[in-house]
């Protein structure tokens, strides 16, 4: 056993002071090939320093020699000295064998720093000195995925598919296909990838994004069975669940997706598209005090929350509970949100509680933004006339009239308006 090996056995050991003899006396000696060997174990154990004086020690001996500078260079990166790891990695040479290795790291770098057109053109040079390297072609691809180039992404994967590359580092070629034809709305080319992707392997994520791509395709059928399964897979993999109950939703199973978003607000409490969803659904069943009880959650967890204030007030509304439709937009109100459409809530219940002087306030605040919307504009004329207002509510109608003149009702008022008015 060399002094490089025994260093080793005594980092294992546990021995720190005599590991740290051993280290220097390899260090000073003058045998290069214990040096390198020892450098790349403490650079893979994280011993990043004592790994980075032998390769400093090495590239005075061998000044220029490729495989050194790369080393250092990543040695470096880990102990996050970028800026020093470029300037060694600038200056491999052309002819070097290490020189498109050394490309893909400095791309790499530059590409965690956002600039993503140096970091292609330094992809480019590589893939000219070695333009068979699979990897540099998923580097690529990789690079053009994350700047959201999805097509030059594809290309990338597809070469790569073409030649018979299923797996690089860990990496699914089929994944990967996949995930650039969804992020490129390509929803249906994606779904065969995911699949032979699955067939590779099965892992939570391609399931979760398999089941996804097939709901935004429209597949939803697809898209509940590969959900389903992902939630088997793992039960506490929150995303799946609201996604599987939109799913079952617009197969028109709404048991199957009620039950879904059930299981899912049991394993994430805070999630409030979901509480909104599992509302909506118990609504859709006839289970008002369920419904009801989610909405409210949804608006706990966000107070403003418009869809789920919005939904809430229609079943307000229809329960002639309208001090709580005041209520919501009361807390709307005081946070700074002007949402029209709860504030119109807040108009009809207001008129419902014969509160008029509010109730006229809101309408006519909302005149200007809702004024070219017809229903808005017939309650609004309703409740002129109501209050007695003919004039006001003549200009309503008119307004109305000349929108949809075919309409009998709004035509008459303006015609019986007209003539009282003079």
């Amino acid at each position: 056993m060399n002094d490089a090996e025994n260093m080793i056995a005594h980092l294992e050991k546990g021995d720190m002071a005599g590991a740290s003899a051993l280290y220097e006396k390899v260090l000073a000696s003058s045998d290069a090939q214990q040096q390198f060997e020892l450098g790349e174990q403490l650079l893979q154990l994280g011993f990043l320093d004592e790994a980075r004086q032998l390769f400093e020690e090495l590239l005075r001996a061998f000044p220029g020699e490729g495989e050194l500078s790369l080393l250092l260079a990543e040695t470096l990166v880990e102990l996050d000295r970028e800026e020093e790891a470029m300037l060694i990695l600038d200056e491999i040479d052309q002819d070097d064998p290490f020189y498109a290795r050394s490309l893909l790291v400095l791309a790499d770098l530059y590409q965690m720093q956002g600039l993503y057109e140096v970091s292609e053109h330094k992809l480019l040079q590589a893939l000219q000195a070695e333009p068979d390297e699979p990897v540099i072609k998923l580097a690529l691809g990789e690079l053009y995925l994350e700047e959201g180039k999805f097509l030059e992404a594809v290309r990338q994967y597809k070469e790569l598919e073409v030649a018979g590359m299923q797996d690089i580092a860990g990496i699914s070629i089929q994944k990967r296909l996949a995930e650039a034809y969804s992020a490129g709305g390509a929803f249906e080319e994606s779904l065969p990838h995911f699949e032979r992707a699955l067939d590779d392997k099965i892992d939570i994520d391609t399931l979760f994004m398999y089941g996804f791509t097939a709901f935004q395709a429209g597949q939803y059928k697809t898209a509940a069975a590969k959900l389903s399964e992902a939630a088997e897979l793992d039960p506490d993999y929150h995303s799946v669940y609201l996604y599987l109950a939109r799913a079952h939703e617009m197969e028109e199973d709404l048991e199957a997706a009620l039950e879904a978003a059930r299981a899912g607000i049991a394993r994430d409490a805070y999630q409030k598209e979901l509480f909104l969803l599992a509302g909506k659904l118990a609504l859709k069943r006839g289970l008002e005090e369920e419904g009801e009880a989610h909405l409210r959650e949804s608006l706990a967890l966000d107070p403003e929350y418009t869809e789920a204030a919005l939904a809430l007030n229609a079943l307000l509304m229809k329960k002639e509970e309208y001090e709580g439709v005041l209520e919501i937009a009361s807390i709307f109100r005081e946070s700074g949100s002007g949402e029209p459409l709860l504030l119109w809530d807040a108009a009809r219940a207001a008129e419902r509680l014969e509160e008029y002087k509010e109730a006229a306030e809101l309408y006519e605040y909302l005149y200007p933004v809702l004024g070219e919307n017809t229903e808005f504009l017939a309650e609004y004329g309703y409740f002129l006339l109501e209050d007695g207002q003919r004039e006001q509510a003549l200009s309503i109608f008119q307004k109305l009239a000349k929108a949809e003149p075919l309409h009998e009702e709004w035509t008459e008022l303006v015609e019986r308006l007209s003539i009282n008015s003079y």
